[in-house]
């Protein structure tokens, strides 16, 4: 298994590992393919792919606001979960953010979203059950 930065001919590839894993997204939004192509171009090192065989298995988005980083995205497909991929694009993701500076690593994750909760647990990252998430969001499409 190999883990390296997504080409921009990758990011449908990224998309359908989203959809095979449930991973809810905005294809007319902040996910379209524009605005991923955009982000893209701006971050190359932060949209990593898991191969396996050749086959994308894996995905991840890392961001950074300039204060504290960010693991979005994160996705395996069913077949291939279990093996340890998402904790190695999770410490991809870290390394790439302590390389910019960022030692403090957050992810989102649904309320829903049990497995997700508990493997970012495992890979040392504490609950703060006292922050709300607040959006605001206009109405032009991101």
């Amino acid at each position: 298994m190999r883990i390296r930065p997504l080409k921009a001919t990758e990011l449908h590839a990224m998309r359908s590992v989203w959809e095979r894993a449930g991973l809810p997204y905005r294809p007319r939004g902040r996910d379209s393919m524009q605005n991923l192509r955009k982000q893209l171009k701006e971050n190359p090192e932060c949209f990593l792919g898991a191969f396996k065989s050749g086959q994308m298995v894996g995905a991840v988005i890392v961001s950074d606001d300039g204060r504290k980083g960010w693991v979005n995205r994160l996705a395996v497909v069913p077949q291939a979960r279990g093996h340890g991929i998402a904790k190695r694009l999770i410490a991809e993701a870290e390394r790439i953010l302590r390389r910019r500076g960022r030692r403090l690593h957050c992810v989102l994750i649904e309320s829903y979203n049990k497995d997700s909760m508990e493997l970012f647990e495992d890979a040392g990252y504490t609950r703060e059950d006292d922050i709300l998430y607040f959006t605001k969001r206009e109405l032009k499409s991101y």
